[in-house]
């Protein structure tokens, strides 16, 4: 670290984005059941235990309705392939109540395995980090007082602007994991509506909204792998040019790859449910 307060405090900015990079790199291959040693899992998982009797309940409400609005009359209803189509029907609704939730750490894990391939296939062990080059350091440190003064607004401004980059990135992979648990304490309600032929538009909506939140991680991996290529080719920066000049093109085009990865990250979601036609 350089005792140069103008470098210290690029330094620390850097630092933080690529402490959150590698983070992201670790929350991608996490499960909910893992994340946060399993505590708020456990939580979840007894609220998705509680809302099953009201599963039940709803269940047995969209079976009914379903069948006063699909038959006209008792007797269509009493012929036997009418019996075990709504036989049938029941079960599976019933069966996607009971074991909603094993169903979607089923898919969670599907999604999973695709992301730790894609991991694997990159060949690269982390995030990715950016950092100040030797030579920017040494010129950043030769200024006089005079000549660091424009730097001083340039290095405050390209910093907090880091910093800032670093927490909204990281704040959307933390709200993914946060959309996981909400889907996962409420499934029964959403999954009960199978039971009728009309209302399980509802059911289906929730599975594909699930898979979408479930598919992010690989957007958001394929974010980070691009912006990892990007990074281990430095910014490009004129030695001849001043100081201020430097550093304000190197950390203006650091800046452009990062927004670029905050704002695929962030669009990660719209991404996956535009593929899923959601």
């Amino acid at each position: 670290m350089s005792n140069n307060w103008l470098v210290e405090n690029l330094q620390n900015a850097l630092e933080t984005w690529n402490s959150k990079l590698s983070e992201i790199w670790r929350l991608l291959s996490e499960s909910p059941t893992e994340f946060k040693g399993g505590g708020i899992w456990n939580v979840m998982v007894n609220i998705n235990g509680t809302l099953k009797a009201i599963g039940y309940a709803l269940l047995v409400l969209f079976f009914l309705v379903g069948i006063m609005r699909q038959f006209h009359s008792f007797a269509e209803v009493k012929r036997p392939e009418q019996i075990f189509k709504l036989f049938l029907r029941f079960v599976l609704a019933k069966a996607a109540v009971t074991w909603g939730l094993e169903l979607m750490m089923a898919m969670f894990k599907i999604a999973q395995g695709i992301i730790g391939k894609i991991m694997e296939a990159s060949g690269i062990g982390g995030g990715g980090g950016a950092y100040l080059p030797s030579d920017m350091i040494e010129t950043i440190e030769e200024c006089s007082f005079w000549e660091s003064i424009p730097l001083w607004a340039v290095t405050l401004i390209g910093s907090l602007l880091v910093t800032v980059l670093s927490f909204i990135m990281i704040l959307t992979v933390y709200g993914r994991f946060f959309r996981l648990y909400i889907y996962a304490a409420i499934a029964p309600i959403p999954l009960s509506s199978f039971a009728g032929e009309e209302t399980a538009s509802i059911g289906k909506s929730f599975v594909k909204s699930f898979a979408a939140v479930c598919l992010e991680g690989t957007v958001i991996v394929l974010a980070c792998i691009i912006y990892s290529l990007f990074a281990s080719s430095p910014p490009s920066v004129d030695i001849t040019a001043s100081a201020v000049t430097q550093v304000w093109t190197y950390i203006g085009e650091l800046l452009f790859n990062m927004l670029v990865l905050v704002g695929t990250i962030k669009l990660s979601d719209r991404v996956i449910k535009e593929m899923m036609g959601l």
